[in-house]
C-alpha cells in the first residue's frame, strides 16, 4: 500500500522499455529525479515530460552527488557494477548513506559484489527485479522480487509500492535476482514447451486457437497461453518488447546457480542450448516471441489461424 511520504532525492539510470515508465510513476508521486540513460537525449526529453524537479545528469557521479536513493535499470549485472565502480561511476559522488536499488535482471554473484563494494563506502544495496513486462511497468503493474536487508528494503518500499502491485522480500541481497532468473528459467521452458506442443497440434490438424481455448481451461494453463500465443503469435506480429536474448541471459544464470548449488537440473541445460539455438537463428535484438518462428522453421508449420491438413513424418 503506497502511504503519504515526503518527496525524495531519486537518481534513475537507465530508461528503456522498462526504466521510462518506471521513473515516470515516481516522478508523478512528486519525488525530486536526476535521470542518466546511454541515449542522452533521452534523458533529457524524460526530464522535460516530467516537470517539476527532474533534470538529466551527464554521468552516474552527478546521479549519485544529487540523490539519497539510485534506482537502476539496466541490462545486466556487469553493466550495473560498471555504473556503479567504473570512472565516474556511482561510487564517485555518492552520499553518505545512499542506497542503490538495482531493479535489472542481473547475476547474484555480481549483485553481492557490488553491494560489498558499496558497503566498504558508506553505501548500501538492494536487488528488486520485476516480473511483469512493459505493460506491468506502463502501469504501475509489477511484481518485485526483492533481497536485502529489512531496514534497507524497508527504506524503498514506498518507491516499489508506487511502481507495481507486489511486493515479496526472499532473502539478503542477491536473493531477487537469484529469484528472477528461476522464475525465467521456469517461464523459458513452458514457452518451448507450449510452441512445440501447438506445432504437434498443428501437423496433426488441429485448429491454434482452439488448442489455445482447451490450454486456458486446463492443466496446460500458463502466463504464456494467456498472454502471447494469442496475442503474439497467432496474429503473426512477433513482436513482444522483452528481447530473445534477456530471456537466454537469465537461463544461463539459472543454470550457474544449478551448478554452483550441485543441483541436477537436465531440463534446465536441455532448455539453454534450444534456447542458445533460437538466439542465432534469430540475431541480435530479436523479440522473445521468435522462440515459436523458429520451433515453426524446425517442422515447416506455422501456427496461423484455422486447422490444416493432418500432416505425416517427412510431410
Amino acid at each position: 500500500m503506497i502511504t503519504d511520504e515526503p518527496a525524495r532525492a531519486i537518481g534513475f539510470i537507465g530508461l528503456g522499455v522498462m526504466g521510462a515508465p518506471m521513473a515516470g510513476h515516481l516522478a508523478r508521486a512528486g519525488h525530486r529525479l536526476t535521470l542518466l540513460d546511454a541515449d542522452a537525449a533521452l534523458a533529457r526529453r524524460l526530464a522535460g515530460q516530467f516537470g517539476g524537479d527532474c533534470r538529466a545528469a551527464d554521468t552516474p557521479a552527478a546521479v549519485a552527488a544529487a540523490s539519497d536513493i539510485v534506482i537502476t535499470m539496466l541490462p545486466n549485472g556487469s553493466v550495473v557494477q560498471q555504473v556503479v565502480l567504473g570512472e565516474q561511476g556511482l561510487v564517485a559522488g555518492l552520499r553518505p548513506g545512499a542506497l542503490l536499488l538495482d531493479t535489472s535482471s542481473s547475476e547474484p554473484w555480481l549483485t553481492q559484489a557490488t553491494a560489498q563494494a558499496l558497503a566498504e563506502r558508506g553505501g548500501s544495496m538492494v536487488d528488486a527485479p520485476v516480473s511483469g513486462a512493459a505493460w506491468g511497468a506502463a502501469e504501475a503493474n509489477l511484481v518485485f522480487m526483492v533481497g536485502g536487508h529489512p531496514a534497507d528494503v524497508a527504506r524503498v518500499r514506498p518507491l516499489l509500492d508506487h511502481m507495481g502491485r507486489a511486493v515479496f522480500h526472499l532473502g539478503e541481497v542477491g536473493a531477487g535476482h537469484a529469484m528472477k532468473c528461476l522464475n525465467n528459467l521456469i517461464t523459458a521452458l513452458t514457452f518451448s514447451a507450449t510452441a512445440e506442443g501447438l506445432v504437434i497440434g498443428k501437423r496433426y490438424g488441429l485448429d491454434p486457437a482452439a488448442m489455445v481455448d482447451v490450454l486456458n481451461e486446463s492443466t496446460g494453463q500458463s502466463w504464456i497461453t494467456e498472454n502471447h500465443i494469442r496475442q503474439r503469435i497467432l496474429n503473426r506480429s512477433f513482436d513482444d518488447p522483452f528481447k530473445l536474448e534477456l530471456m537466454l541471459k537469465d537461463v544461463g544464470i539459472a543454470n550457474a546457480l544449478a551448478r554452483e548449488t550441485g543441483t541436477a537440473a537436465p531440463m534446465a541445460g536441455l532448455g539453454q542450448q534450444l534456447w542458445q539455438a533460437a538466439a542465432r537463428a534469430a540475431g541480435a535484438g530479436a523479440s522473445v516471441s521468435e522462440l515459436v518462428r523458429w520451433v515453426e522453421r524446425l517442422n515447416d508449420a506455422e501456427l496461423g489461424p484455422g486447422a490444416g491438413p493432418r500432416r505425416a513424418a517427412g510431410g
